[in-house]
């Protein structure tokens, strides 16, 4: 195997195991561990950060954060990969802010003169337009990283009412939408899954109290997971054309939308009758584009609702 093969394989096999032998390295790629001595001090050099363990169970490992091999892109590629990552600006929060903006520049500038021209001149004719939003989500990290490890967090979150309260939840997932990051978790106070805005948790970190983490087993990624419905209510209304693109903005809402061959819908579902208020609002917001059929207390609200407006502007 030619040396810059087997350097360019060496890195990513390095990468993939994080601690390893230099035994276990030379029998995998047939060579002397003089040979791989010299080709991971050629590694360094390059920037992979190894350290190195002396004794019976020492060995080598790849510290901080891992070096990836050079990727080849068609310039097409390259361009696809720049606006899907220049399209996060508009968040004030990432989960990995500072990183996304670093791999843009770099990708940049490494890109020959004229795909970085092409780009140059496509920044002001396309863009990937997301609502700017006040709040900023300082937790969003830590919400991540206890997703993927199976975590629980002590959170402090505040309600829509504005009161801060403390809870325990075991994050399952992050997604950004309309502007806004939402995290679906776990809540041990509700005891069942729910859905947070992430600029409302305003601190977070590790629960010490010893609560076990759950299996979240096959837990969706989007809103309102119905299938443990408390005090189930059924739900049933018609929406125009105009009404259900707007309802197709609501990731929420897909799994309770049907959509006519006309463009029309329907919603139909089972939901908590203590989400009345949440749904209240939104047929209210909904105005001439959606026929509410049941249930009474829905219609009900949306009424009461509307009195308030009504007095609002007397």
């Amino acid at each position: 195997m030619p040396k810059s093969k087997r350097l360019m394989e060496l890195m990513m096999t390095v990468n993939r195991k994080r601690r390893f032998k230099v035994q276990e390295l030379a029998d995998e790629f047939g060579v002397s561990r003089r040979t791989i001595l010299r080709d991971l001090q050629e590694l360094s050099e390059l920037g992979v950060p190894l350290y190195s363990e002396v004794g019976p169970h020492g060995g080598y490992q790849v510290i901080r954060e891992r070096v990836l091999p050079p990727i080849a892109f068609t310039e097409g590629e390259a361009v696809a990969m720049f606006f899907a990552v220049h399209a996060l600006r508009h968040y004030s929060s990432l989960p990995f802010e500072a990183e996304s903006a670093s791999a843009l520049s770099k990708f940049y500038l490494h890109m020959p003169g004229d795909v970085r021209d092409r780009i140059d001149s496509m920044k002001d004719r396309v863009d990937f337009i997301t609502p700017a939003r006040r709040g900023d989500s300082p937790c969003l990290a830590i919400l991540l990283e206890a997703a993927i490890r199976g975590k629980v967090l002590t959170v402090e979150y505040k309600t829509k009412e504005e009161q801060t309260n403390s809870r325990r939840i075991q994050p399952v997932s992050l997604y950004a939408n309309n502007g806004f990051w939402y995290c679906t978790a776990y809540c041990f106070l509700r005891e069942g899954y729910r859905v947070f805005r992430c600029d409302r948790i305003r601190e977070a970190a590790y629960d010490t109290s010893g609560t076990e983490p759950l299996d979240p087993g096959d837990v969706r990624l989007l809103v309102r997971d119905h299938s443990e419905t408390k005090d189930p209510i059924r739900l049933l209304a018609e929406v125009s054309r105009a009404g259900v693109q707007r309802c197709e903005a609501e990731l929420w809402l897909a799994p309770m939308l049907q959509v006519h061959e006309d463009g029309s819908g329907t919603i139909r579902a089972e939901v908590s009758r203590s989400d009345i208020p949440f749904y209240s609002e939104f047929f209210v917001a909904l105005g001439n584009e959606v026929v509410l059929e049941e249930p009474a207390e829905l219609k009900e609200a949306i009424r009461g609702r509307l009195l308030e407006l009504l007095e609002r502007y007397r």
